[in-house]
């Protein structure tokens, strides 16, 4: 089991000096428990290279097994150590999903099981997966090695506006370069959109924020310049403040994932969430579609005879 704790650590950490230093012994220790586990297995785990290590393909394939099980056994430990009146559940989430979705609709799970403590912890698409984390929702292809990534809803964008200047935005050819906010980890989205509305030379040159719950709440605020539209994933919350006055809603090309490692389903708590979410991410207003529907009738209902821009 030294061995072994060495070689993962090892790999983990890319140096025997990493490894040393999390397991409090010399590198030379770790070094010597690596080599003697690999003459146990009788196969290289390590290339040796000139200060730093890589990983042979048995390494790897050793490493991806290895890692999932010494997950488990902490967890598991966790467990047995806590105190048997303490559940807790550790999300990790991007602020903008956490505060525009999932938050909003958390009463809802902490009325099925009142007993468990939510924790909602920094995560997001380039965070890395947290060791203390029960589960994350991830925005993006699926694809989180070592992780269980099961879809949630398709991301779509939609621009959106402070309802106040609603009334000036009633087509595409509307929008104003200085005033479309931008996202900075996803400058794609303004292009996407424009091209796909008809209006592909229209280049935003508006703000940018770092998140999207920046650009939004700007947009709401209508502070951000004379009028303020940003596209946005209609993952919302429906008591969202804003006005969708353009309708074309264009797939990002990207879903929501709840991803977890394996190990998770034997955990009641973290089974109850995941039962949860995806039912609530199955129903009508799990993207924020019950207030659109709402507005699109009442607008329908007034405007029954009249043909507008198609992108309304």
């Amino acid at each position: 089991m030294n061995g072994i704790k060495a070689f993962e650590a090892a790999a983990r950490g890319g140096s025997f000096a990493a490894a040393g230093a999390e397991l409090n012994v010399s590198a030379a220790a770790v070094s010597r428990l690596v080599h003697l586990l690999e003459e146990r297995l009788g196969v290289a785990l390590f290339e040796r290279k000139a200060n730093r290590l890589a990983l042979t393909a048995a390494g790897r394939a050793y490493q991806s097994g290895l890692t999932p099980i010494f997950d488990a056994l902490a967890s598991l430990t966790a467990q047995v150590t806590s105190p048997i009146s303490v559940r807790v559940l550790t999300i990790g989430v991007g602020p903008t999903f956490a505060m525009r979705w999932l938050i909003p609709r958390l009463v809802d799970f902490r009325k099925e099981q009142p007993d468990i403590e939510v924790r909602i912890t920094t995560g997001g698409a380039a965070a890395p997966f947290g060791d203390d984390w029960s589960c994350g929702i991830k925005l993006g292809d699926g694809a989180w090695p070592g992780l269980v990534a099961e879809p949630l809803f398709a991301a779509d964008l939609l621009p959106v506006c402070a309802p106040k200047f609603a009334a000036s935005v009633r087509r595409p050819a509307d929008l104003r370069a200085p005033s479309l906010l931008r996202v900075a980890h996803s400058p794609e989205d303004w292009p996407a959109w424009l091209k796909a509305a008809g209006v592909p030379r229209l280049a935003a040159r508006g703000p940018e924020f770092q998140f999207y719950g920046q650009a939004l709440q700007a947009a709401v605020d209508g502070s951000a310049s004379p009028w303020a539209s940003g596209p946005i994933s209609t993952t919302t919350s429906p008591r969202d403040g804003w006005s969708r006055r353009l309708r074309r809603a264009l797939p990002k090309g990207m879903r929501w994932y709840l991803v977890y490692r394996s190990f998770q389903t034997e955990q009641r708590d973290f089974a109850a969430f995941r039962r949860w979410i995806m039912h609530a991410a199955s129903g009508p207003a799990a993207r924020g579609q019950v207030r659109a529907k709402a507005e699109s009738k009442t607008k329908s209902s007034k405007t029954k005879s009249s043909k507008k821009d198609p992108i309304m």
